[in-house]
């Protein structure tokens, strides 16, 4: 390795790219990093960490509320948004220092420069045109939020690049889209109390995840105050004369905004990257294409996160990462696993899941039984909230394995984390029901759901052929 300046440069200093630098290093690999913006990447500096700060300020006016039911007097409160923008800034300055610390103690030499390939092994730094060389290049520059392209006006529109630091708290607010990212600033910013609107194409919020978590989701949005517009997409957007936005939709109807967030989805960074130079293949959407090491078409270069679009969340790029340190300077060839992992949707009340949808489960399996509960929890019983919490279980009816478990609720995220290790591992529905419960708890509810809610057995194949295949239940 001694022809190139560096035995593995990393081009984007988020949680994937700081890991895989990192553990390289450790391995006594000559580590560079470039990153172009600030480092930590899309979930330190404008994604998870923010929004979930944003969740923990948007929650407190529910807990003042339910104080009165639990004997607490609370003065009248008030929110002051530059104040939260602020002590937010504050903490994600502090975890950026963080990873850089982390990569100084580790050895590995930062270039704050945008970096783009000039063939398999030469990185051209844009800051001052400087080259280097690698023998090998890690892309894991992540994605980037998408607009609509045919919409007039969409420069008037923010993304969720912006929510976090508007400098003015939007009394009325749009939302356009139906995935994680909408539902989740939906919630937040209807509980911080602006007067928002979510509008997508879909006929429900959640594509993806299990139907009755879509349905407990779109009813918490709506219970919070949440104006849902389905079956609706964003036409145009134009500057009202007398402040704010003006926007009209597809089925005539015409709106005031003070700013209009479209979070439609995310797309793949890769361009002006100079991947072409290097022989590096795209899907259609843009994503870097890889093997199961995390390997693109070309030899020396590497994708991990979201850049290759396989499962879009920080913790799996963070695995990537370190596999891929672990298989190319570690010699300890690692394939990640993208199959039942854990993720939460941190709106109010939360999503936690693992595993098969129920609907994926019947497309799949030939029996599938589901475990279903849906209760108050006992908090509810002073405060007087009519949250419910809704805990599903998908079980395969043959061998009795646990395919996947879905939680709306309090703390769902927290119990779905460790969920993923029971399914992870091949647990039975057996191996839950003898579990003994932790009491009074609302996971208590997931190790003694004993009922069968529902059965669904696939028909038999008649003389007809596949196409007769139903399912019953």
């Amino acid at each position: 390795m001694a022809d190139f300046d560096f035995d593995l440069f990393v081009i984007g200093a988020g949680s994937g790219g700081v890991r895989a630098a990192r553990v390289a290093a450790g391995y006594g690999a000559r580590t560079a990093v470039a990153e172009e913006f600030r480092i930590g990447g899309t979930c330190v500096v404008r994604g998870c960490v923010p929004k979930k700060l944003m969740v923990y300020a948007s929650r407190f006016k529910d807990d003042f509320a339910d104080a009165a039911g639990f004997g607490w007097s609370v003065p009248d409160a008030s929110f002051d948004w530059p104040r939260l923008v602020a002590a937010k800034e504050k903490e994600i300055s502090r975890l950026s220092a963080i990873y850089r610390r982390n990569l100084d103690s580790a050895g590995v030499q930062m270039f704050e420069s945008r970096a783009e390939l000039e063939d398999p092994h030469t990185i051209r730094l844009a800051a001052d045109g400087r080259r280097v060389t690698a023998k090998i290049i890690l892309v894991a520059v992540g994605g980037a939020p998408m607009l609509e392209p045919e919409v007039q006006g969409r420069e008037l529109a923010i993304t969720s690049n912006e929510i976090f630091d508007l400098p003015h708290f939007p009394s009325a607010l749009l939302i356009v889209g139906g995935g994680y990212i909408a539902v989740e600033f939906a919630s937040i910013f209807a509980r911080l109390g602006s007067k928002v609107t979510l509008a997508t194409r879909g006929e429900n919020v959640l594509r993806g995840f299990d139907e009755d978590m879509r349905c407990g989701v779109r009813d918490a949005l709506a219970h919070a105050g949440v104006k849902l517009e389905f079956n609706i997409m964003l036409k145009s957007i134009r500057q009202n004369p007398a402040g704010g936005l003006c926007v009209s939709l597809t089925q005539g109807e015409e709106m005031q905004a003070d700013q209009v967030l479209v979070a439609t989805g995310r797309r793949p960074a890769t361009g002006g990257l100079g991947l072409d130079k290097a022989g590096v293949e795209l899907d259609r959407l843009g994503a870097i294409k890889v093997d199961a090491f995390s390997k693109s078409s070309a030899d020396s270069v590497y994708a991990v996160g979201d850049v290759t679009n396989r499962l879009a969340l920080t913790p799996v790029a963070i695995r990537e990462g370190h596999a891929f340190a672990d298989t190319v300077f570690g010699a300890r060839p690692t394939a990640v696993s993208h199959v039942n992992v854990p993720t939460s949707v941190f709106t109010t009340p939360e999503v936690g899941t693992v595993g098969l949808t129920e609907a994926a489960a019947r497309a799949d399996y030939d029996i599938v039984d589901i475990y279903m509960a849906s209760f108050l929890p006992l908090k509810a019983a002073l405060s007087g909230r009519t949250d419910k919490t809704i805990m599903k279980i998908v079980v395969d009816g043959a061998s009795d394995r646990v395919l996947g478990v879905h939680i709306l609720g309090e703390s769902a995220g927290e119990m779905a984390q460790l969920l993923g290790i029971a399914v992870r591992l091949g647990a039975k529905k057996a191996d839950f029901d003898e579990t003994v419960a932790v009491h009074p708890t609302s996971a208590e509810e997931l190790v003694t759901m004993r009922t069968r809610t529902a059965r669904h057995q696939r028909k038999a194949i008649g003389p007809e052929g596949p196409g007769a295949a139903v399912m019953a239940g």
